[in-house]
């Protein structure tokens, strides 16, 4: 349990340092960045969100299932342990929303820059919520089209934030469960992955760097004991001697 804490601990410090370092810089979201940069942060982000973010799921689910070689019974296990992992931390994500209610960066942008008042816009139901964002935008310049449309898409509150929760989740289960078997390919992709999903959603005025810090934590705990369920009662999560080999030519590419 301890070097597996140990191990996920160290992937959620480096990516607490992203977003730490913006909160201490005192930086705040402003619109009207440059669509050419903020567009494909976009698309990085639509492999979180609905319904894309299924086949993300679908996709690293069988990724890790190849690099982990569990017979099926234990593989089945693994897939509920993953699932399981990302639900409860959507469950956490909306239980916490719906108590702290925090508002989006846009959302106060749109009520300083815009007279729109925030107390009642999040008193509407979801459908009026996404029509008084179309409607107090407008044809605002500032706005590309496909922004707009994706404000209008999410316009609930803000802490935390399950973009990252789900992207930190995948990462760190990385860092648990792909690490003692030296697929660091795969657990570098997936921490700058998640880093670049974590600046995207502060890019795109969806959450304010506390919200992404407060999600790598709640990650992390539940990655954790995941991992350590895994190992437990799944299977090691070192390389039976079958696999050392591999593992030793994929170490001399």
């Amino acid at each position: 349990m301890f070097d597996i804490a140990r191990r996920t601990a160290f992937g959620a410090v480096l990516l607490l340092l992203m977003p730490a370092a913006v909160w201490l810089s005192g930086w705040l979201w402003t619109p009207g960045g440059n669509p050419s940069f903020l567009l494909p942060l976009y698309w990085v982000t639509e492999t979180v969100s609905q319904p894309w973010g299924i086949l993300t799921t679908v996709i690293l689910c069988g990724w890790f299932l190849w690099c982990l070689r569990f017979r099926l019974k234990a593989a089945i296990g693994l897939v509920l342990m993953i699932s399981v992992a990302l639900l409860v931390g959507q469950s956490a994500k909306t239980y916490i929303k719906g108590e702290v209610r925090e508002p989006r960066p846009y959302v106060a942008w749109l009520g300083t820059d815009h007279q729109m008042n925030v107390e009642e816009f999040y008193g509407l139901k979801r459908k009026a919520r996404s029509q008084q964002v179309k409607d107090v935008l407008g044809d605002n310049a500032q706005i590309p089209h496909w922004l707009n449309k994706s404000w209008q898409n999410d316009t609930g509150y803000a802490f935390p934030s399950g973009h990252t929760m789900f992207a930190a989740t995948w990462a760190l289960l990385g860092i648990g469960l792909l690490w003692r078997r030296k697929h660091y390919k795969t657990v570098t992709f997936l921490m700058v992955w998640a880093v670049v999903v974590m600046g995207s959603r502060l890019m795109l005025g969806m959450h304010w760097p506390r919200d992404l810090m407060a999600s790598v934590g709640i990650s992390w705990i539940l990655v954790t004991l995941a991992c350590w369920l895994t190992e437990r009662y799944i299977g090691p999560l070192t390389p039976p001697p079958a696999e050392n080999q591999e593992i030793a030519q994929r170490d001399g590419e």
